[in-house]
């Protein structure tokens, strides 16, 4: 099939295999892919209303888009306003449509797979006694901030931070301080350990 109508965001988009478009930002982290809805696909005589096929995406990243200058003026009063707008974007590209090049990686991948194994079956080690010691040592559990932390404002913050758990306070702290470092959501995020502690 040469093309394919996709639904992202709310947005209908006309795709082929290997383009790459800016749609509106998705939660989708940088270089993870996805599968987005198919309306239609065509290219091949009538187009199918109902397909079965998948398309599957890759995103490219994330970006801001084009500058929107906004001016607004009214006479004889002095009021003059001018305010700027970036939208959020993200950047994808369309790997596959109906599964193709899925297909082919597969097999590559099949085939060293197939190679490796019975270089393990001449020379068995088995380790009996490694395995516990190995359950034993399993890394301490880390605390993040709350799911989708970066993308939060400080009013946001500063309204949900006393709702959340002290490790997760404690890591939102460190995370605005070495990246963000905004002064309003430090102090919502200091006030609300500091809660914590008298409770």
């Amino acid at each position: 099939m040469s093309y394919a109508v996709i639904t992202v965001g709310g947005k209908q988009y006309r795709v082929q295999e290997g383009e790459r478009l800016l749609v509106d930002r998705l939660k989708t982290d940088e270089g993870k892919t996805f599968n987005p809805r198919v309306l239609l696909v065509g290219g091949n005589g009538a187009p199918d209303l109902e397909p079965t096929l998948t398309v599957t995406a890759r995103v490219v990243g994330h970006e801001l888009g084009k500058k929107i200058r906004i001016g607004k003026y009214k006479k004889r009063t002095g009021y003059r306003l001018h305010n700027g707008y970036r939208s959020r974007l993200t950047r994808i590209e369309i790997e596959s449509i109906g599964g193709t090049k899925k297909a082919a990686a597969k097999k590559e991948t099949a085939a060293p797979k197939a190679e490796a194994a019975p270089k393990a079956e001449a020379a068995p080690t088995p380790k009996p006694a490694a395995e516990p010691k190995a359950e034993a040592a399993a890394p301490a559990r880390v605390a993040h901030p709350p799911k989708g932390y970066e993308e939060m404002t400080v009013a946001q913050i500063a309204a949900d931070a006393p709702g959340w758990r002290r490790p997760n306070l404690e890591a939102a702290l460190e995370y605005e301080r070495a990246n963000a470092n905004r002064k309003g959501a430090i102090t919502a995020l200091e006030h609300a350990l500091a809660a914590k502690e008298d409770h």
